[in-house]
């Protein structure tokens, strides 16, 4: 029971509000200790499990950065952009990203994210096209684009990541495979992912064509 110490001490130290970090920190070290490890093995474990989690360390420090580009205007210089551009069109702008996220997956390069991405420049970007092209998009025009712009994240992340020979979700099919008796190496499997992932970029790119021309046909009738 009293290994349990350490959660009694986070909840002390909230309700203090006391630094989250060193709360956690001495919550831990005080577990350690009690648990009957050594001073080292305890600073073992932190480093361990900080080298482990460090690309969200890296992911959190983004968001203030996105937040302070936002509040000087990075929504409104990708909506102007986009306005100068008179072929562009919701479609076209979703469809190329679909094109690149999915390319950046398969190579494993961390390019994407709704926060990093999604948020602060595609979506202003696409309704952005869409405002251009038609002079004004509704709120139900508007939500479907927000719709579409956090969906192509998905798709292209999705279906581009197990072309990655080495990504964990290769390696976890090869292993899933092999203990049930198929002999399978995780070049099989990212020769198996890629035009799968290419069918989904030209079928992904074909619903937001299709969208394209729902709103066209909406202004027509009008």
């Amino acid at each position: 029971m009293l290994k349990l110490i350490g959660i009694l001490i986070v909840v002390i130290g909230f309700i203090l509000k006391l630094d989250t970090i060193a709360v956690v920190v001495v919550a831990g070290v005080v577990t350690g200790l009690v648990g009957g490890l050594s001073f080292n093995e305890i600073l073992t474990v932190l480093g361990d499990s900080f080298v482990t989690n460090r690309y969200m360390s890296v992911f959190l420090i983004t968001l203030p950065v996105i937040a302070i580009l936002e509040n000087n205007g990075l929504k409104e210089r990708a909506v102007n952009l986009i306005g100068n551009v008179k072929a562009a069109t919701t479609g076209k702008i979703l469809a190329i990203y679909m094109a690149i996220r999915t390319v950046a997956s398969a190579l494993s390069l961390r390019l994407g994210g709704h926060v990093q991405f999604i948020r602060p420049l595609i979506n202003p970007m696409a309704v952005g096209a869409a405002e251009a092209k038609y002079e004004e998009v509704d709120e139900e025009e508007e939500e479907r684009i927000k719709g579409l712009s956090a969906a192509v994240e998905n798709y292209g992340n999705f279906y581009g990541q197990n072309v990655f020979i080495a990504s964990g979700g290769v390696l976890l099919i090869v292993g899933t495979l092999q203990e049930l008796g198929y002999n399978v190496t995780p070049l099989d499997v990212s020769k198996g992912a890629l035009p799968i992932a290419i069918i989904a970029v030209i079928v992904v790119s074909f619903q937001f064509f299709i969208f394209d021309g729902r709103i066209k046909s909406k202004r027509n009738l009008k």
